[in-house]
């Protein structure tokens, strides 16, 4: 099994600037192990199912199952060293934004990140 439980993987891959959708997607390993919650979110993609489906369809190649949690949208203005998530997916409901926002901490030590469940 690939990434022994996950500790491999990012908890955080987004855009380094700009407002986009965002997933919070639960991983888990085949087998033994635990799994974990990573946050994904792009510009390029019209659909909150696009970061879902590219990124499951990675993850699944190398042996891990996923589930997506929910979304929402991100402002990044990495100039103000400024995250906040906000917002929701249709398809797939609201994320819990503070678990997002944890990993963005934690990822962006140095940023204020906040988050809020109004907005779209």
């Amino acid at each position: 099994m690939a990434g022994g439980g996950g500790g491999c993987l990012p908890d955080v891959d987004i855009d380094p600037d700009g407002i986009f959708k965002y997933v919070l997607i639960r991983v888990i390993p085949e087998g033994v192990g635990p799994g974990k919650e990573i946050v994904r979110g792009y510009a390029w993609v019209e659909y909150h199912a696009d970061i879902y489906d590219k990124v499951a369809e990675e993850l699944e190649k190398q042996g891990f199952h996923c589930e997506c949690l929910g979304g929402g949208r991100i402002s990044h203005q990495s100039g103000a060293k400024k995250i906040h998530a906000y917002g929701y997916s249709v398809g797939f409901g609201r994320a819990k934004h503070s678990v997002s926002t944890e990993k963005l901490k934690a990822r962006y030590p140095d940023y204020e990140v906040t988050w809020a469940d109004k907005g779209y």
